[in-house]
């Protein structure tokens, strides 16, 4: 099988990339609290979370994480050509994300660094998710490890 995603050759710095948008709602929350057992009352507690200044439920932050991740793997960048996930630094959560809200994430490319094995490649990116607003509701930097061309 071909992969069809890009290989670290294919990426170059200052390139952007967008993924699809993704509207987060009450059953993203209730099942991602289910999965991880947060079950902090500010997700799944209605009448607690009127009181909080955010005035609703929100989403979970690590639960928007996962969603800008998923946008990142359904737009097929690294399908088939990503090797690792290497990490994820600077993750700063700057906004709730409201149920109904619309979530895409923009990335640009910072660095793309060879590794001792030639059939390998890092690509690291500053990763931007906004709704639907225009308002940065997360943003973090992201470091995978890429196949290169043979």
């Amino acid at each position: 099988m071909q992969p069809r995603g890009r290989y670290w050759d294919d990426f170059k710095v200052g390139d952007v990339l967008v993924t699809p948008r993704r509207t987060v709602d009450g059953g993203d929350v209730s099942r991602f609290a289910g999965l991880t057992g947060d079950f902090n009352a500010l997700h799944t507690d209605e009448e607690y979370a009127k009181t909080t200044p955010f005035g609703a439920r929100v989403a979970h932050g690590i639960l928007t994480l996962g969603v800008s991740n998923g946008a990142q793997n359904l737009a097929g960048w690294f399908d088939g050509t990503a090797l690792a996930l290497l990490g994820l630094d600077r993750v700063r959560f700057t906004a709730p994300v409201k149920f109904g809200d619309t979530v895409q994430t923009e990335m640009t490319v910072t660095a793309c660094r060879p590794t001792s094995k030639p059939d390998r490649g890092v690509v690291v990116f500053d990763a931007t998710v906004k709704n639907q607003r225009g308002e940065t509701v997360l943003s973090y930097e992201e470091s995978v490890l890429m196949r290169r061309r043979s």
